[in-house]
């Protein structure tokens, strides 16, 4: 199951520079979880400050 980021979302940029395989680009206002390259290992749920990754 895919993560996606919710709008607590900063902008910061750190879920998409910790995601090991860059499923994750910048959206708008957000930045969004590409669900079919995103491979569930919960590294831009660690890294982001507030929280935004979750499981889908």
């Amino acid at each position: 199951m895919a993560y996606k980021i919710t709008d607590a979302c900063i902008m910061c940029g750190a879920c998409a520079d910790g995601c090991p395989v860059s499923a994750i680009t910048e959206g708008d206002g957000k930045y969004v979880i590409d669900a079919d390259t995103c491979i569930d290992c919960g590294a831009c749920a660690e890294v982001c400050p507030v929280s935004a990754p979750e499981q889908a």
